[in-house]
């Protein structure tokens, strides 16, 4: 199975965000529930404007531990 070119593309902007110094990480609330999320972003400029691109939010807790108990 490959990634498809779109998700390729997307990653390699995020990459290129983080090695300029332009990647943040914010709270937002999940549209459905309020919840907080913790959402990864890449910040761009308009004018004087800040752009933020979210490419993710961050699982909650500890990913490699699942309730049938830690991944190995």
């Amino acid at each position: 199975m490959s990634i498809p070119d779109h998700a390729r593309s997307n990653f390699e902007t995020l990459l290129r965000a983080a090695g300029d110094g332009n990647l943040a990480l914010m709270e937002c609330a999940d549209a459905a529930s309020g919840a907080p999320r913790y959402v990864l972003c890449a910040v761009g400029r308009y004018g004087d404007d800040y752009v933020f691109t979210p490419f993710g939010h961050l699982a909650d807790g500890n990913p490699y531990v699942s309730a049938a108990g830690p991944v190995r």
